[in-house]
């Protein structure tokens, strides 16, 4: 990770089958390409602000790439455009790169992420691991 562009690496998790979620401090503006290119896997990464937003980016090999944004009522207290992230495109983005990535996507719950809220995001960015299928996400 530190070759693709992160760096503050904290504490890595490993998951099944190969997977594993990491905590940074900060990535480069390419980092996740760069991290995709390397590994030649697929990739989310959930940036946060202060614990109440998340910004999440994922891309696989092949480019296929979506976004979107947890916490969506506390984003607008931070006066984050909301309709720069979109619902319907960030729910078809996670099924799709799910499915590239070999994963067992559940649409409800990835929806639910997307529209929830929570005290801490980071329990937004769990769920949404879960729905996407990560094998052994928690």
């Amino acid at each position: 990770m530190r070759a693709a562009g992160f760096a503050g690496i904290d504490n890595t998790e490993a998951l099944a089958e190969g997977w594993q979620v990491t905590d940074f401090a900060d990535a480069g503006r390419r980092s996740l390409a760069n991290l995709v290119k390397r590994t030649g896997a697929p990739a989310v990464m959930v940036s946060f602000l202060d614990s109440d937003v998340g910004f999440i980016e994922a891309l696989t090999p092949d480019g296929n790439s979506w976004e979107g944004l947890l916490n969506r009522e506390t984003a607008k207290s931070y006066e984050i455009p909301l309709e720069h992230f979109p619902i319907e495109p960030a729910v078809a983005g996670a099924l799709a790169w799910s499915a590239a990535a070999g994963l067992t996507p559940d649409e409800e719950a990835i929806r639910q992420t997307l529209t929830g809220s929570a005290l801490f995001v980071e329990e937004l960015s769990s769920a949404l691991m879960i729905a996407l299928g990560l094998p052994g996400a928690t």
